[in-house]
C-alpha cells in the first residue's frame, strides 16, 4: 500500500485490552479512526456510550500499514465490572413462600371434550 500527498500511509498501533477511550485516543493518535465490525449496526460510539468497553480484536492487526484516516475495525465487549457486584432485590423466599407459589395441580376443563 503506497500513500499520497494527501493521504500518507500510517502504521497499525495495538489497541487489544484498551478501554474503548483508551483505543480511541491511540487510533487517532495514530491518524486512524475505529469502527465496529458490524457495518449495519449502530455506530461504536453508541455502543460504548455511558459503558465501559473493552478491545478484543482489530483488524488490520498491529503493525499493518493503512492509509491516514481509514477504519481501524474493533471487536468489543461490555466490561461493566466484576460480576456478584448486583443485590437481589429481595431476599430469597422461605420454604413455606417457595411452597405457596407452587402451581396448582391441572383440572381438567369441562368445556373441553378432549380433556373430560
Amino acid at each position: 500500500m503506497q500513500g499520497t500527498p494527501f493521504r500518507p500511509q500510517v502504521t497499525v498501533p495495538d489497541v487489544v485490552g484498551l478501554h474503548f477511550d483508551e483505543a480511541r485516543d491511540v487510533a487517532s493518535g495514530a491518524g486512524l479512526v475505529l469502527a465496529q465490525r458490524d457495518a449495519d449496526g449502530p455506530p461504536l460510539s453508541a455502543l460504548a456510550w455511558k459503558r465501559r468497553c473493552l478491545i478484543v480484536g482489530q483488524h488490520p492487526e498491529p503493525g499493518a500499514a493503512a492509509l491516514k484516516w481509514d477504519s481501524l475495525v474493533v471487536d468489543v465487549i461490555i466490561d461493566d465490572g466484576p460480576a456478584g457486584v448486583r443485590k437481589p432485590r429481595r431476599p430469597f423466599p422461605g420454604e413455606g413462600e417457595a411452597r405457596a407459589a407452587e402451581p396448582e395441580p391441572h383440572r381438567p376443563d369441562p368445556h373441553r371434550p378432549d380433556e373430560r
